[in-house]
């Protein structure tokens, strides 16, 4: 879990390279909405998921932050190449 770039992660939980930059993404999304706006966003764009969608994982995988995450997680340069906001694109 990333908490406005903090990684927290399961006591025995391996993490892969393709795990650092799904997260590496997720810091980029906190620092471009000064944290407090991804947070915002984040929750809403979940809760409007959840009752569109009425299943937890569904939601949580519509969210737009993971979206791009997980789309752009295996490109190990997809930060060096990202433009601000991309996110946006996902709406």
């Amino acid at each position: 879990m990333n908490v406005c770039g903090l990684l927290f992660v399961r006591k025995g939980a391996v993490m892969r390279d393709v795990d650092y930059n799904h997260e590496a993404i997720h810091t980029a999304q906190w620092k471009e909405l000064l944290y407090v706006g991804f947070l915002i966003l984040y929750v809403g764009d979940f809760l409007c998921k959840l009752a569109k969608y009425k299943k937890w994982h569904k939601a949580y995988r519509m969210i737009v932050f993971e979206r791009e995450a997980y789309d752009n997680q295996w490109d190990s340069n997809y930060l060096l190449n990202r433009k601000t906001f991309s996110w946006k694109e996902y709406f």
